[in-house]
C-alpha cells in the first residue's frame, strides 16, 4: 500500500511537471510566429512584446528543473521514471534556447524597421519559421504520446531547414551584389536565418531525447544534413 502511495504520488508530481513543459512549449511556438509575424509586418511593437515574453519563458524553465530536483530528492526514481525526469530537463533546456532565438529574431526585427525594407527577402524567412514552428508542435505532441516515429519523423525534417537556409544565405548574397544599399539589412535578416536554423537544431535535439526516453536509446547519428554555405 505504501510503495501504491509512492507511485501514485510520483506519477501525480510528474503529471504536474509535463503540464508545465507543455505550457513551455506553447509559449516558445508562439514566440516563433509572432516574431515572424513581426517581421512581415514590420511590427516593432509585436517585436518588443516577444522580447518581454521571453521572461516567462525564463521562468518556466527554472520552475521545472526545481521541480524535477525535488522530484528526484524526495521521490528517488529509478531506471525509466528517472530517465523521464532527466529527459524533461534535457527538453526544457532546448525549449529556452529556442525561446532565446524567437527573441533575438524580434531584436533585429526592430533594428530592420529603420532601414530600407529588401522586397521579396522576408517571405523564404517566415516560410521557414513556420516549418521550424510545425516541427516543434510535432516534437511535442511525440513526447505526451511516447511515439517515436513521429519524433523520428521530425528529425529528418530538419534536413529540409538546413536546405532553406541555404537557399536564404545565397538569396542574402545576391540582394547584397545587386545593391549596396542591401548590405546592412540582408545581413541582420541573414542573422534571422541562421537563428531560425539554430531553432530547428534545438527541435531536433528534443527529437533525439523522446527518442531515447521511447527506447531506451538515442537516434544514430547517420542523418544527412545538408551541406551550409557559410563558416560557422
Amino acid at each position: 500500500m505504501n510503495d501504491q502511495h509512492i507511485v501514485s504520488a510520483f506519477d501525480r508530481d510528474l503529471e504536474g511537471v509535463q503540464a508545465l513543459v507543455m505550457k513551455m512549449g506553447g509559449l516558445v511556438e508562439a514566440a516563433i510566429l509572432d516574431a515572424s509575424k513581426s517581421l512581415k509586418n514590420r511590427d516593432e511593437e509585436l517585436a518588443e512584446r516577444v522580447r518581454k515574453a521571453d521572461a516567462a519563458i525564463d521562468e518556466l524553465e527554472d520552475t521545472i528543473n526545481a521541480q524535477c530536483a525535488q522530484l528526484i530528492a524526495l521521490r528517488a526514481p529509478t531506471a525509466i521514471d528517472l530517465r523521464l525526469v532527466l529527459t524533461v530537463m534535457k527538453i526544457t533546456g532546448n525549449l529556452e534556447r529556442i525561446g532565446d532565438y524567437a527573441k533575438n529574431m524580434a531584436k533585429r526585427t526592430s533594428v530592420l524597421v529603420h532601414m530600407t525594407p529588401v522586397e521579396g527577402a522576408r517571405g523564404g524567412l517566415r516560410r521557414m519559421a513556420r516549418e521550424v514552428q510545425l516541427m516543434l508542435k510535432d516534437v511535442l505532441d511525440a513526447y505526451i504520446q511516447r511515439d517515436a516515429e513521429l519524433a523520428r519523423d521530425v528529425l529528418e525534417r530538419d534536413r529540409e531547414i538546413d536546405q532553406m537556409y541555404n537557399a536564404l544565405f545565397r538569396e542574402f548574397l545576391t540582394f547584397m551584389m545587386e545593391d549596396p544599399r542591401h548590405i546592412s539589412p540582408c545581413m541582420h535578416l541573414h542573422f534571422i536565418a541562421k537563428n531560425t536554423e539554430r531553432m530547428g537544431d534545438h527541435v531536433t535535439s528534443i527529437a533525439e531525447q523522446v527518442i531515447y526516453l521511447v527506447t531506451g536509446k538515442m537516434p544514430e547519428d547517420d542523418r544527412p544534413k545538408a551541406t551550409r554555405y557559410d563558416a560557422e
